[in-house]
């Protein structure tokens, strides 16, 4: 199994593992303007965790495979701040069990992407086994949302070179993170908000969850959302973000 290392300079030599990759992606340098942040190998696919540095926008993303304790509250709140455009990564075998919330947050306004139908990762699967996840999360959101997915947040976050390959054989755009809440650990509200807010830059996307196990996300959002506001920043799906923009590349291995 190969993992992703961002080569910067000369290329190093060595493997580093995926989930070390947002703390690469926070070291690069971005040269030019309206360009998008990305892993990809030589002339190959793309993994975007970053957006364009215009126009003061980002993208609040949040996942959601299990549970539905967490999600509502989280749409309330979104709702009562006026906020639309987030992205909401989803399992589909959570989408057919919860269609009902699916529709809710699609009719707020909000952009649904695949997080995979299983929710296992996808670097310890093969090939075929990754297609047909793929595909069949596409088929079964669609089925209960009426949109076709075209975004990927590999389960995990998980991805190496050969997911990036299939998932754009299946033409689908792979979307990582530049910041990680990591509100599944519920560090508190306090911890949350900072790690969502300081230092947020125009392009960022945001990761967060919404799934059961997250505790606190929904009473630090308010606070998340006043202070990116006060600070300038629109909110914008993932798709807005990345669209009609030049992606610059980071070669990896």
């Amino acid at each position: 199994m190969k993992y992703f290392f961002v080569i910067n300079g000369k290329k190093v030599k060595q493997y580093m593992v995926v989930v070390f990759a947002a703390f690469f992606a926070a070291s690069i340098a971005f040269v030019g303007q309206q360009q998008l942040s990305v892993f990809s190998s030589k002339e190959g696919p793309r993994a975007i965790y970053k957006g364009e540095d215009q126009g003061n926008k980002v993208s609040l993303t949040f996942d959601i495979s299990w549970g539905d304790k967490r999600v509502t509250p989280i749409l309330d709140v979104l709702k009562e701040k006026g906020v639309k455009n987030c992205t909401f990564f989803i399992s589909a075998a959570w989408a057919e069990r919860h269609p009902d919330i699916v529709e809710r947050i699609v009719k707020d306004g909000h952009e649904v992407a695949s997080l995979g139908y299983q929710y296992k990762s996808y670097t310890e699967w093969e090939d075929k086994q990754i297609k047909r996840d793929i595909l069949l999360a596409q088929e079964k959101i669609k089925k209960v949302s009426g949109k076709m997915t075209s975004l990927l947040r590999p389960p995990n976050g998980n991805f190496d070179e050969r997911v990036l390959n299939i998932s754009e054989d299946l033409n689908h755009t792979v979307v990582h993170w530049s910041i990680d809440t990591k509100d599944w650990k519920n560090p508190g509200v306090e911890k949350i908000v900072t790690t969502a807010t300081d230092g947020t830059k125009a392009g960022d996307i945001i990761l967060l969850h919404a799934s059961d196990s997250v505790k606190q996300t929904h009473k630090a959002l308010p606070t998340i959302i006043d202070k990116l506001r006060g600070d300038g920043f629109k909110f914008v799906s993932v798709s807005e973000m990345i669209a009609n923009t030049e992606a610059k590349s980071k070669e990896v291995n």
